[in-house]
């Protein structure tokens, strides 16, 4: 073990590097206008409306149950999640709140309220939603239809080096980061706290899980570049950074 590239690495997790940045210097600072709370997306595209209800009155679990059941789940049966509960589940993990200029509030905590993150998914086993790749648009709570491609299941796998399960699910939601919505207020000290904030979706993600009689698992081990290409991403503005896999499980 090379012990000095150990300790340049075990130096991302420390928050040392804020003292090295002028603030001053950031693009908010210098009065650079926020980037768009979500990727821009052409109106004409086609998109899915996502239902909402009460969600407490439907979807009811008690906090400390779903803490305590929360595990990960690998193994899932062959039945289709609802559009309800789907809608359910991106609004637990990106939901809006409400928004103020240029400022998103949503279910889960965001350093500086920046929100860096992006929700694709792999669709296989959804109610009213063809097999494909789709977007989440936070703002306006609906699902934007990316594109269809053979095999998909395939190569959702693939992507996630052969973990199997990644492709027999109902749905396998996919995060990518658009590191200039942090960047343009932290600079150099965004990267450590978007991967934070990606921990605050995946918990969100699990607990919800439990209150849906489904599993995930939470994936970090994944081909970059196959999954970056795989997505239309350009990997270098925009790119995966987390995946986790959804479907009903033996209860």
């Amino acid at each position: 073990m090379n012990r000095e590239e150990m300790n340049r690495y075990r130096y991302f997790l420390k928050d040392s590097i804020r003292k090295e940045i002028d603030f001053s210097l950031t693009d908010q600072s210098q009065g650079v206008p926020a980037p768009p709370l979500q990727k821009p997306y052409s109106l004409d595209a086609a998109r899915v409306d996502l239902p909402t209800t009460n969600w407490e009155a439907e979807f009811r679990i008690n906090l400390s149950e779903a803490i305590q059941n929360r595990t990960s789940r690998r193994q899932y049966l062959d039945e289709p999640l609802t559009l309800m509960e789907l809608s359910y589940l991106l609004w637990a993990t990106q939901g809006m709140k409400h928004n103020f200029g240029n400022y998103a509030f949503r279910t889960v905590p965001s350093a500086g309220c920046r929100h860096a993150l992006e929700t694709y998914l792999a669709v296989f086993n959804v109610e009213e939603l063809k097999e494909g790749v789709y977007r989440y648009l936070p703002l306006t709570h609906e699902l934007l239809h990316e594109f269809q491609t053979d095999q998909l299941r395939e190569k959702i796998i693939k992507a996630s080096f052969g973990q199997s399960f990644a492709g027999k699910s109902a749905v396998t939601f996919i995060w990518t980061t658009i590191p200039y919505r942090m960047e343009w207020r932290y600079h150099i000290d965004s990267h450590k706290v978007i991967a934070i904030d990606a921990g605050h979706v995946g918990q969100n993600l699990y607990l919800a899980c439990e209150a849906l009689g489904c599993g995930t698992c939470a994936i970090g081990a994944y081909d970059q570049e196959y999954f970056d290409e795989l997505l239309g991403l350009d990997g270098e503005e925009e790119f995966v950074i987390y995946a986790a896999p959804v479907g009903r499980v033996k209860k």
